[in-house]
């Protein structure tokens, strides 16, 4: 076990499992030598990151490491001197904004348990605040407030652990008003929404565990009445009123249809209006934007292969056009603008670059450049990444991302097998700092949405519910073999590596298909699909029966989710597995690799196993990622070559 402050004890888990810092350290005796670039270059921290505009467009807050640790900083634009206003050594801030022209707030959790607290300070770095000091509380951003300088409307579970209620508070004294109840667990409201004008006049209400109701008011002093009803599975997701803040909002929505599309929705009538404002033939659109100043809808945003935009405003058009003639052929994002809808900070990116950050006013030709975010990193050392399909067994088209390392001959590869979490989620393309450290290796990586990946629809993600260990693992190993067949991968040198559910497919992987893999690596990832049901955060207790119908009921479902639980079924593993864990975990507690550790050892064979006792769900500490990923890259070199 490794050394720690913490008395062992007190230790989340068995402390006794943790290898030692010496089994640990000698994985990464076995990285390939002559690399061009070091783990350390691919997961440091950025020098200067995270920009945000000042609503008067004045100033420029960032993120930068003080002590390996990101704060925030502040100066004002057009000079290079800035002003560090928060001290924070335990954790990085992960999160800020401007909540007025002198104050910014920001929230921060205590070693990864994601009970996140607000606080507040000046732009000087003077007066601050911690807003929420309510010990095992976490808080939910509900509206900005962002003509209101003094006040935000968050969302507490302060009343319950269930539960979320609204507040509106004074970012300067912390003073708290709450806006409505929301105390009942069997019928709890999971969201709210404000119209432009800061009041609380939607929610949503989940009844029956899997029935979701909108709820509505015209004035906050009305009661809410219910507006509809529907399954889980369907979806009516309001986004914001309309710009007269009346009965119609704009929502992201399926119902009736398989894709999610967006709509205007009267709630006073309960219906649709008119046709929808726009959707795609082949993947959801739930991202809607629009200008607060012109009161108008600028564009949506929506993920094919990669990000694609519609406009709906020329202006908009006009302006991205320009920036795109300026800046080249990289994926171009706004990151912040002021009030004025002036001033922009833009953000580029591609699959081989983080990019850099821009500063255009209307009155300039051309963005200027603020800072490149890796300079360290040459573009041209950088593997591409390319979108491909494949066929499932049962005929499904499975979309996926491949990255072949540089001066790939065509002689098959090693491969990194790289399922992603979720499970309800999908990769896309872009900068990929794990991909782009395998390709450097020379490693193939490859990256696909399985079925219940999200944005391909609603048949596409219903297809994956019950499904863990079952189709959903079908899709990852007809992947395998795939690129076996293209001769893309070796046969003899396949590895799988996935954190969260990706942790659980990769020992469902090696689990149920043993001969198919070289080596796993489990980063927070589900082994027993019961012990995980029961220690999810409070706060997911009311998904619970969302929970048993997307992933399997304990009791109904037994035989099924103790068929596809990997812990119970170790005796087929005899592939070498590393096993990576934060000890402070609301999602997937410790005793998930706990259990598999154990099993396995009882078996007599070695599992390294690494903990981290100041971490949550993935090692957000810089020195944690450098640990990991080098042990990781040891553990592949080992296994292989």
């Amino acid at each position: 076990m490794k050394e720690t402050s913490t008395t062992a004890t007190s230790l989340p888990g068995d402390p006794n499992l943790p290898s030692s810092d010496e089994e640990i350290a000698a994985l990464s005796t076995h990285i390939p030598s002559q690399l061009n670039y070091a783990v350390e270059d691919f997961f440091r921290l950025p020098e200067q990151t995270a920009f945000q505009l000042s609503p008067d467009g004045k100033y420029l807050a960032f993120l930068a490491p003080y002590q390996r640790r990101n704060n925030i900083h502040v100066r004002l634009l057009g000079e290079e001197t800035a002003v560090r206003i928060t001290q924070e050594t335990d954790r990085s801030i992960g999160s800020f904004f401007w909540a007025s022209d002198q104050r910014i707030v920001f929230v921060k959790d205590s070693g990864g348990n994601e009970n996140y607290q607000l606080f507040a300070v000046d732009k000087d770095g003077a007066n601050p605040r911690d807003l929420t000091p309510f010990p095992e509380v976490t808080i939910q951003i509900i509206d900005d407030l962002y003509d209101d300088e003094n006040e935000l409307i968050i969302g507490l579970n302060k009343n319950n652990p269930q539960l979320f209620e609204p507040y509106r508070i004074n970012i300067h004294t912390g003073e708290m008003k709450q806006l409505a109840e929301n105390t009942d667990p069997l019928q709890p409201i999971v969201q709210w929404l404000t119209d432009h004008q800061g009041r609380l006049r939607v929610a949503i209400r989940m009844v029956g565990g899997v029935n979701e109701q909108l709820l509505y008011r015209r004035k906050e002093e009305d009661a809410f009445v219910v507006v509809s009803e529907t399954s889980f599975k369907e979806s009516l997701s309001p986004l914001f009123f309309d710009f007269d803040d009346g009965d119609v909002i704009f929502t992201a929505s399926n119902l009736e249809r398989d894709k999610m599309v967006i709509i205007k929705y009267d709630l006073a009538e309960g219906k649709e209006v008119g046709e929808p404002v726009f959707a795609h033939p082949d993947v959801d659109v739930s991202s809607l934007h629009y200008s607060r100043r012109h009161k108008v809808l600028t564009e949506v945003s929506y993920t094919t292969w990669k990000q694609q935009h519609h406009f709906f405003d020329e202006a908009r058009r006009a302006r991205y056009e320009a920036w795109r003639k300026a800046l080249g052929d990289y994926e171009i994002t706004v990151v912040s603008k002021d009030k004025a809808e002036e001033r922009f900070l833009l953000r580029t990116y591609s699959d081989r670059s983080l990019g850099a950050y821009y500063y255009y006013d209307e009155t300039l030709d051309a963005p200027e450049l603020v800072t490149e975010v890796s300079p360290w990193l040459k573009e041209e050392d950088m593997a591409p990444m390319k979108s491909v399909t494949y066929q499932s067994r049962d005929g499904l088209t499975i979309q996926g991302y491949l990255t072949l390392p540089l001066g790939h001959t065509g002689a098959p590869l090693p491969v990194v097998i790289n399922p992603h979490g979720g499970p309800w989620v999908r990769d896309s393309w872009g900068y990929n700092p794990e991909a782009q450290l395998l390709a450097g290796c020379g490693y193939a990586v490859f990256q696909m949405n399985y079925r219940a990946s999200t944005g391909y629809g609603r048949s596409f993600w219903e297809g994956g519910f019950k499904q863990w260990g079952l189709t959903m693992q079908d899709d990852i190993t007809d992947g395998v073999n795939w690129l076996i067949a293209e001769g893309i991968a070796d046969p003899a040198k396949v590895a799988i590596y996935g954190g969260s559910y990706g942790g659980y497919a990769t020992l469902a992987g090696i689990t149920f298909t043993p001969d198919l893999y070289t080596c796993a690596i489990d980063y927070v990832g589900v082994s027993n699909l019961f012990t995980f049901m029961q220690t999810i955060p409070p706060y997911w207790k009311p998904y619970l029966d969302m929970l048993y119908a997307m992933v399997g009921h304990p009791e109904e479902d037994e035989a099924q989710m103790r068929a596809t639980s990997p812990v119970f079924h170790v005796d087929k593993i005899r592939t070498p597995l590393f096993v990576a864990q934060g000890a402070n975990d609301p999602r997937v507690n410790i005793d998930e690799s706990d259990q598999i550790v154990r099993q396995l050892r009882s078996r007599g064979i070695e599992v390294p196993y690494l903990v981290k006792y100041n971490e949550g769900h993935g090692f957000q500490n810089e020195e944690n990622r450098f640990e990991f990923y080098r042990s990781m890259l040891g553990f592949l070199g080992k296994y292989l070559g």
